[in-house]
């Protein structure tokens, strides 16, 4: 049995490193590139892969997002590959498989390869509770808060040679003088 994978990266050279590594395992078909996250789903669910390879920063749809509009009798094993090793933890408070930081290391996409053959064969393949799918929405709740903090907590401020970092807490007024901000503390 082949390993049916798909990658989605809006990066084209990360596709392509993906795929030339991919194409170095005999036992893997890679059925499709995907350049959005968007495109990603589509193409999930046209070629029903068994591992699909996201990465977690795209534009529009992330790889985040692309996990929960996968339907769960659609959904493959997925595997995050990214730059940014801070959201690893959150990445397998999802389930996923695996977290590939880019560069990709051939030893370590063999590793997950490996496992996910393994999940395959034991009967875990695409059957996710739904209580898994509920911690991917509160994961993906929990990174655009990081992402997207509610509120700028210090404003880093030049005052003569030095850059203060000011509590926005302690402003009490910012007024504009042409092009130079006066900003007016407790």
């Amino acid at each position: 049995m082949r390993l049916r994978v798909l990658i989605a990266d809006d990066e084209r050279p990360a596709r392509s490193f993906l795929a030339a590594m991919l194409h170095t395992f005999p036992e893997v078909d890679l059925v499709a590139e995907a350049g959005s996250g968007a495109e990603a789903v589509e193409l999930i669910y046209r070629h029903q892969p068994e591992l699909a390879l996201l990465d977690l920063q795209m534009p529009e749809l992330d790889g985040l997002a692309v996990a929960t509009l996968i339907e769960k009798d659609n959904r493959p094993q997925i595997a995050f590959v990214t730059a940014y090793d801070e959201y690893a933890v959150r990445a397998f408070e999802l389930n996923a498989i695996d977290y590939l930081l880019k560069p990709v290391e051939r030893e370590r996409l063999g590793a997950t390869l490996a496992r996910t053959e393994a999940l395959l064969e034991r009967g875990v393949g695409q059957e996710r509770s739904d209580r898994g799918l509920d911690r991917i929405v509160t994961a993906i709740d929990a990174i655009d808060s990081v992402r997207h903090p509610a509120y700028l907590a210090r404003l880093p401020v030049r005052r003569h040679d030095e850059i203060l970092l000011l509590p926005v807490s302690e402003l009490s007024s910012i007024e504009s003088e042409g092009d130079l901000l006066v900003l007016t503390t407790a």
